[in-house]
């Protein structure tokens, strides 16, 4: 079931790129911005890019980014996490980037696509849930923004006026699933 707005961010402890073990709890933040992520899915892979200016955006302004592939790496190699971890080392990006093999944490949050954003407060309540961009997978049609919309409101101390939208890109792929193609 997916996370509502006010919701409290489920704990997790899990695997990263960097060799170390993350838990909720390590990140004290003001703000923590978690996305559902892999490695195979063209909207994040276009977006890397644009992913990464918005983390160096507001990195420095107290808002921590961290991405979770919990992908079936059997259904999808390329999710696997030693392509992980050359992910990483190949594009050197400015985030965490954790494992979650059981699938466990993304079912506790509800994600239902790569990317899948849920950004929560410094109490790590849900403020915002959905995309970062209308045009994840073709950057050059980018209209909106709403990732950055959402973190330059709550910055603000202002309301976010949309703090829910539909994630764009591709569906988590389940254990229990087959492989689906992308939601083009």
């Amino acid at each position: 079931m997916l996370l509502q707005i006010n919701d409290p961010a489920p704990s997790f402890t899990l695997p990263a790129t960097d060799g170390k073990t993350y838990s909720l709890s390590d990140f004290n933040d003001d703000t923590l911005v978690i996305s559902f992520n892999c490695n195979h899915c063209p909207f994040v892979y276009n977006s890397d890019e644009g992913t990464r200016a918005t983390v160096e955006k507001y990195a420095p302004k107290g808002v921590r980014f961290v991405m979770i592939n919990a992908n079936d790496a059997q259904s999808h190699p390329e999710d696997s996490f030693e392509n992980m971890v050359k992910r990483m080392e190949e594009h050197n990006f400015p985030w965490l980037y954790l494992r979650d093999e059981s699938q466990a944490i993304a079912r506790a949050y509800g994600a239902i696509k790569t990317p899948h954003y849920f950004v929560f407060d410094k109490e790590r309540k849900l403020i915002y849930s959905g995309r970062a961009v209308d045009s994840p997978r073709i950057p050059e049609e980018i209209t909106t923004h709403e990732l950055e919309d959402a973190l330059d409101k709550h910055l603000a101390g202002e309301s976010i006026s949309t703090p829910i939208t539909d994630p764009v890109g591709c569906s988590v792929k389940w254990k229990a699933e087959s492989a689906e193609a992308c939601d083009i």
